[in-house]
């Protein structure tokens, strides 16, 4: 019975040893911010590059991206929002991204929490927006800012060397 209880024991700190492990390489991560007086709150599970490529490699080019790891990425809105100038209904929406050499399309889809992309479905899409990406100084893990500009806040995602941004205004 002893041999067993250290057994039990070791395969358990291998397995949380293991988890902390999975964790600390994309862990969660969470923004907050304002658009006017709406709340925005973002949460996603932050990869780091590692020195691997990035675009149309680890993620490729056409295909729709959790814009993060583990779980897709998640974005709620307190209020009614625009988009880009593009109505949103209040809520909380799984933040999708096709991400392509010259343009990305924004995604926010109805079904916030699910894993990774794998039961995405474009009909469960709320709303799309076509953005342009740009370059970047290097930003080694995915970063999610909200930036409050006056009465309207840029939604920036940065990893690697871009840049991709979207405006919400109320």
């Amino acid at each position: 019975m002893k041999n067993l209880s250290k057994l039990v024991l070791a395969f358990t700190l291998i397995l949380l040893a293991t988890q902390a492990s999975f964790a600390q390489k994309s862990p969660k991560m969470s923004a907050e911010g304002k658009a006017g007086s709406t709340e925005i709150s973002i949460k996603w599970g932050a990869p780091s590059v590692r020195g691997r490529e990035i675009w149309d490699k680890l993620v490729p080019y056409g295909q729709v991206w959790r814009t993060g790891a583990n779980e897709a990425t998640t974005i709620k809105f307190s209020k009614n929002v625009k988009i880009n100038g593009q109505t949103l209904p209040a809520g909380e929406y799984g933040l999708f991204t096709i991400p392509t050499e010259g343009e990305w399309t924004i995604i926010f889809n109805k079904t916030a929490k699910q894993w990774g992309a794998y039961e995405y479905k474009e009909a469960d899409d709320a709303l799309r927006v076509k953005v342009s990406p740009q370059t970047n100084a290097m930003t080694e893990q995915l970063t999610l800012k909200v930036e409050a500009i006056g009465a309207k806040a840029q939604i920036n995602i940065l990893w690697e060397k871009l840049k991709v941004a979207f405006e919400v205004s109320e």
